[in-house]
């Protein structure tokens, strides 16, 4: 059993009692009700296994079993990093079929917070609840939509905020910056059983580098990725991750090995490269989601291109390019700007970007 000390938990606004769920009484109101009552249901059962889906970080995309006690032992490093407590509030805003929702349900029933859980939505804060959370998670888009709500002020009411899934883009963490709320980018993945590591993204404890959480172990294997061992899992965990190791406890991720691009014998990181093509499109006042991909190319192997979300006219475009020729060396200069109405995405919001190039074929 867990030491939640609530007889209930606030579900979309209602009241829901903790021994309702349980007994299979409570009603549910949507899918995300139901899946949420559901792993309850199992967690407070005693099940052991939980299968959950990866998204590729260590490899192929697979089915792993993740045990009771990782999760639980995963809860207890993230309370002690950012001094959660019994009675402290927390919000659930992302869907418990991915291991980040089901960590935050975990978390309150190992930590003993309230649990107050709302339907996934791009504004979670969209309607007003209680005056204080002490804790939440989310993935970047819902941040990127709060900041430009209506009540964007709402997140002074949060005192530590998880950023997770994907990089929060640079315009929203510039406006993240005056808020009293602790925000964290998050580093981890469903092998980890949700995050090893936290970078402060606002306030003058903001860092620019990922600072593990206790007992972790970081190290690289000879393609410079990070290696992870922790008190949770057995043996060590290969991403596929690109770091700078600075010490014993902090790192720079720099990019996913398998998207490096080989382009005439030189060697690019998207990730990189697409830091650099952000600063153009915010010069140009350009808000469409973008990244970088390569084609086959008969003459350099591959060749870059830019690809982006949405309507870029013909003139921007040609702007564009004139510009990334001037600013880039000529290694690392997209050779065709694609424009495609919308990027496939994965289940977790991420752009798929294999899925999103094979489009290409038909433009």
């Amino acid at each position: 059993m867990s030491p939640y000390p609530f007889d209930t938990l606030l579900v979309n606004a209602r009241e829901v009692s903790l021994n309702d769920v349980l007994q299979q009484q409570a009603t549910f109101h949507d899918a995300f009700e139901d899946a949420l009552f559901s792993f309850i249901r199992e967690w407070h059962s005693g099940v052991e296994q939980f299968s959950q889906h990866t998204s590729g970080s260590t490899g192929t995309p697979k089915t792993i079993s993740v045990t009771r006690t990782q999760m639980t032992t995963s809860a207890q490093l993230t309370a002690e990093a950012l001094g959660l407590k019994a009675g402290d509030t927390a919000l659930l805003c992302l869907s418990p079929d991915f291991i980040a929702g089901k960590m935050m349900a975990v978390r309150c029933f190992v930590s003993g917070m309230k649990m107050i859980a709302v339907t996934p939505s791009a504004n979670p804060l969209e309607h007003p609840g209680p005056e204080t959370i002490d804790f939440t998670a989310m993935v970047p888009y819902q941040v990127h939509d709060i900041l430009r709500s209506a009540h964007p002020e709402r997140l002074q009411q949060i005192g530590a905020l998880l950023i997770g899934g994907a990089a929060l883009d640079d315009e929203s963490l510039a406006m993240l910056q005056p808020f009293r709320c602790r925000c964290y980018a998050t580093y981890g993945m469903t092998e980890t059983v949700s995050h090893i590591a936290l970078k402060r993204l606002n306030g003058p404890d903001a860092i620019d580098d990922y600072k593990t959480l206790p007992g972790i172990v970081i190290s690289q294997d000879e393609r410079d990725c990070l290696v992870i061992e922790a008190p949770h899992f057995e043996g060590k965990i290969v991403t596929n991750d690109v770091v700078q190791i600075k010490d014993a406890h902090t790192f720079a991720w720099l990019g996913r090995w398998d998207n490096i691009i080989n382009t005439g014998g030189m060697k690019v990181m998207p990730e990189d490269l697409e830091a650099e093509i952000g600063k153009l499109f915010r010069g140009q006042k350009i808000n469409n989601r973008f990244f970088v991909g390569s084609l086959p190319d008969r003459k350099l192997g591959s060749r870059i291109i830019l690809i982006v979300e949405g309507h870029v006219p013909a003139p921007l475009r040609e702007t564009l390019m004139t510009r990334l020729r001037e600013q880039l060396p000529g290694y690392k200069t997209p050779k065709e700007i694609f424009v495609v109405p919308r990027f496939q995405y994965t289940g977790s919001d991420k752009i798929n970007r294999k899925e999103t190039l094979k489009g290409l074929a038909g433009l």
